[in-house]
């Protein structure tokens, strides 16, 4: 699938020979932390601070991710509770080069906890409108 990409992401990394499979291909493994940091930035955007991550769900990889790939890792708020935060995360590639168009590769939905120095959950701030 091919997208115009003109939102900014909250991470982008060039990835590394380092981080391919027996197939040539960038781990899942490798994506899934990127998308776990992606996500626990956009839930600091709404208000989170420290978060600790309770659960992944919904993750979708739809096409492999090769070395010298950009990826772009964009996320969006789905919904925001009183000590909790569900972020949507979507992966977007470009390859070596200047392409206009990114594919979108993987996605995820990430919950995250808002808690204290202690690990208890604390509500999360609202900010004003």
């Amino acid at each position: 699938m091919m997208i115009p990409s003109t939102r900014q992401p909250a991470i982008r990394v060039s990835l590394l020979p380092r981080d391919t499979n027996p197939n040539g291909t960038i781990f899942g493994g490798v994506i899934l932390s990127y998308i776990d940091q992606a996500g626990a930035i956009e839930a600091r955007l709404h208000g989170a601070g420290r978060v600790v991550t309770v659960a992944m769900e919904k993750v979708v990889f739809h096409e492999p991710v090769h070395v010298g790939d950009l990826a772009s890792f964009y996320g969006e708020l789905v919904r925001l509770g009183r000590t909790s935060v569900t972020v949507k995360v979507v992966v977007e590639v470009t390859g070596p080069g200047a392409q206009p168009l990114a594919r979108r590769v993987t996605e995820a939905e990430i919950t995250y906890v808002n808690v204290d120095e202690a690990g208890r959950p604390v509500p999360i701030p609202r900010r004003e409108a």
